[in-house]
């Protein structure tokens, strides 16, 4: 009876480890997809329980047939038939798990080499087929060949504790990555230090980042959000901390964000055109400011980490929009202060990572470098 009150005291734990199970981040759980990698996935798993819904349900009620029609009854000396060695018996639970296993084994085959597909060459990239489809249609059409069949193709490499995403148009950015809505966008993964995982579980699987190795994958958003990443593989003290972003965007507003990026051309030349305007006037004043920023940043050697605009070195991750982002690190909400305390003392808030502290820059230089941090935005220059 004791034992009984014991076991019904942890109801009401089990029942809150029940209802927690339900509880996630929105747009990081691959039980909620947003691409056809994570719904073949999501399915994959229904039918994985459906199978194995089915096991149970026949097998329990093999057990409860067995202990209750055919127990020992008052009176009952026989000795029941030995059906030891029937080879019906055999036969039946040899070959129906072999179906079950046929049934999960056709669509993970199928989705496998789904998954595994490469990224298309862009046509015109090979000489003899640039030539061909520009003697056919002319330099127009084979022009327009190649831009069509262009396959988005991003190299990722994993460091402790960020991410590295090299776009093909020859910039980078740091912990988030954007991407068009609706396509194949082809990763190539690898990693600087230490093996990482890269998964965005809402659009995909998971594929490890092994230093000097090449893993590849593609993912496929279907609507424009952000989308959460992790990385999936423990990694060193601030393992729970490397987490990314996959921004999906509609393609159009993409290609414009990509070429802003890699420094697209401007207004400028407009405006020298048409004359000095009331804005062209506020945003000297605003270089002008931005400009100590930019030469506090050089002087303290913040360019000999983070690349701003192509200039710089990739030890660290890309401030290029650094302004659109809402993390510092993605550890800590954007506001000066934090912004401060970041670069004043990063190891307090991610233990491990290699950027050096600053704790003694003077505060007209941190001022400096804030601004010009905060006016680094190619979101509002798309606007």
């Amino acid at each position: 009876m004791k034992g009984r009150i014991g076991l019904w005291r942890f109801l009401p734990l089990s029942a809150m480890f029940f209802l927690l199970a339900g509880c996630g981040e929105d747009k990081l759980t691959a039980l909620d997809p947003y691409g056809p990698q994570a719904e073949w996935i999501l399915d994959n798993m229904i039918l994985s329980l459906y199978v194995m819904a089915l096991v149970i349900i026949v097998v329990f009620t093999l057990f409860f047939i067995a202990v209750i029609k055919f127990r020992k009854k008052e009176g009952d000396e026989e000795i029941p038939k030995q059906v030891e060695g029937s080879k019906t018996l055999e036969l039946t639970w040899t070959i129906i798990p072999v179906f079950l296993l046929a049934i999960l084994a056709v669509p993970t085959i199928a989705g496998t080499y789904d998954m595994a597909e490469e990224a298309p060459e862009a046509a015109g990239s090979s000489g003899e087929e640039g030539e061909s489809a520009e003697g056919e249609d002319g330099e127009e059409s084979g022009g327009e060949v190649e831009e069509e069949d262009a396959a988005i193709v991003i190299d990722v490499t994993g460091h402790q504790f960020w991410w590295q995403f090299d776009y093909p148009e020859g910039f980078s950015a740091g912990n988030e990555v954007y991407i068009p809505t609706g396509e194949k966008v082809w990763f190539n993964l690898t990693a600087s230090d230490v093996i990482h995982s890269f998964w965005v579980p809402a659009l995909g699987g998971k594929i490890d980042t092994i230093p000097g190795v090449e893993n590849s994958m593609w993912l496929e958003a279907n609507e424009p959000g952000v989308y959460k990443g992790k990385c999936a593989e423990l990694c060193g003290p601030s393992h729970a901390l490397m987490d990314f972003k996959v921004v999906a965007m509609e393609p159009d507003e993409y290609e414009a964000w990509a070429e802003e990026m890699s420094g697209g051309e401007g207004s400028s030349e407009e405006e020298s055109e048409g004359g000095a305007t009331e804005e062209s006037q506020e945003e000297d004043t605003q270089d002008s400011t931005m400009s100590d920023g930019r030469q506090a940043f050089e002087d303290q050697g913040c360019i000999g980490c983070h690349a701003v605009e192509g200039q710089g070195t990739g030890q660290g991750p890309s401030l290029s929009n650094f302004a659109d982002r809402e993390k510092i690190a993605n550890v800590i909400d954007v506001s000066d202060e934090n912004l401060e305390a970041w670069i004043r003392d990063p190891e307090s808030f991610k233990q491990g990572n290699n950027m050096p502290p600053f704790p003694d820059m003077n505060d007209e230089d941190m001022d400096a470098i804030i601004d010009y941090l905060n006016s680094l935005s190619v979101e509002d220059e798309l606007e």
